[in-house]
């Protein structure tokens, strides 16, 4: 449930966007939008796949018990869940200080609360009439209050940004492996407690989604709402810390490769470590089918999700900062327009699952099946988007958010 980072460009000193053009970016910022953009999807397809009650149950969609579902879940929960949210988050940080400037300059200032609440809008829409994982409505208020931050120091921001994103992991990690080892009988109670997530309530949303709008329009709102209300304005506390480490780590120079080898190093060991934790804990954890098999320690290793992203970034930066920039260039253009590819990726699913004017497929495909659609959704996106910008400066979505933000028309062809 996550969204690309925002697109970026370079500002003029009168505080308007300087034109768009391949030496106007920053190569390593659009390589880690493009790697964010394509990852994401793997793990927003079961959301558009099933309805909100499996997300619920924390449990394999009904019928994914093959050798290939299992593994094409696992493959889901270690490499993509919660990595990518992680780094879209950090990559918006950064975007504030790009559109916005320093404080002191007003007239940015003022440009950046148009480009909010221009997305904030998107997200409204978006959320509403099609898809209820959006989170544009989410990072448009968050990036409300990481406005105040953005003239922070990289050692501030890092201190603060980076202190609070690892508190919170370590909570999400002891809480994990605690949740895993407690008493049967409070397990028991807790389980009483939950809300039903019976085969038959999937059975009804499903039938309802299928059915055809108005029934699977108004069930989206409901879910939208609710996660509005419920869950949105409590994960401000994590999204606004990984916002202002994403800005340190720009500032610092670490984004740009330019930080101590030692550094990305580190970061590598670290984070390579923690995937390499999740990955074998969770394999145990799938193979075991319900049980815990690891006692809590795959959902720990879990928590850190972080990490891995840390580390998934470090490894693309030094791919660039050695030379081996051909490795990793096919993400630049699809990161370019990483705010047209998030929606058009929510419109071909839509129109694949749900869509009254598509197959329905909603509540058919297992996660082995889930795959082979990501796997054509990303080919197309990887083909598409260069395709598109060696005609036009930008893609069309962005031009429609940059249009509405300045309040005037922006050229578009190159």
């Amino acid at each position: 449930m996550a969204m690309p980072a925002l697109e970026v460009q370079p500002l003029t000193a009168a505080g308007g966007l300087a034109p768009t053009g391949a030496k106007d970016r920053i190569f390593q910022l659009d390589v880690l939008r493009g790697w964010a953009i394509l990852g994401i999807l793997a793990v927003n397809a079961i959301a558009f796949a099933w309805p909100f009650e499996v997300m619920m149950s924390e449990a394999p969609p009904p019928g994914a018990t093959s050798p290939a579902d299992l593994i094409g879940l696992w493959v889901v929960d270690v490499f993509f869940h919660d990595k990518f949210r992680t780094l879209f988050s950090m990559l918006f940080g950064v975007s504030i200080f790009l559109v916005g400037g320093e404080k002191t300059d007003e007239a940015r200032g003022v440009l950046l609360w148009r480009r909010l609440l221009w997305l904030g809008l998107f997200g409204i829409l978006h959320g509403v009439v099609l898809w209820y994982g959006d989170i544009l409505f989410h990072y448009a208020y968050c990036g409300l209050l990481m406005m105040l931050m953005r003239s922070w120091s990289a050692r501030r921001l890092l201190w603060v940004g980076g202190g609070v994103t690892l508190l919170w992991a370590l909570i999400a990690a002891v809480a994990a492996w605690g949740m895993a080892n407690l008493p049967a009988e409070v397990v028991a109670q807790m389980e009483a407690g939950r809300p039903p997530s019976s085969p038959e309530l999937i059975a009804e949303a499903v039938a309802t989604y299928r059915a055809g709008w108005p029934g699977g329009l108004l069930e989206n709102i409901k879910v939208w709402a609710t996660f509005q209300l419920m869950a949105s304005p409590f994960l401000i506390p994590v999204t606004v810390p990984l916002m202002m480490l994403g800005l340190g780590l720009f500032k610092s120079g670490y984004l740009h490769g330019r930080a101590p080898l030692w550094t990305y190093v580190l970061v590598i060991l670290i984070g390579g470590a923690n995937l390499a934790a999740l990955a074998i804990w969770g394999w145990q954890d799938t193979m075991a089918g319900e049980a815990d098999s690891t006692r809590g320690l795959a959902a720990a290793a879990g928590g850190m999700a972080f990490l891995i992203t840390l580390f998934y970034a470090s490894v693309l930066i030094l791919l660039v900062r050695f030379g081996l920039r051909p490795l990793v260039a096919w993400l630049a253009p699809v990161g370019r327009m990483a705010f047209t590819n998030y929606l058009t990726q929510t419109l071909i699913m839509v129109t694949l699952y749900y869509g009254p004017w598509g197959p329905m497929w909603m509540g058919e495909h297992g996660p082995a099946r889930m795959w082979m659609v990501v796997g054509a959704v990303w080919a197309a996106q990887i083909v598409w988007s260069p395709l598109w910008l060696s005609v036009f400066s930008m893609g069309p979505f962005e031009w429609v958010w940059r249009c509405l933000t300045y309040g005037r028309w922006v050229r578009l062809r190159r």
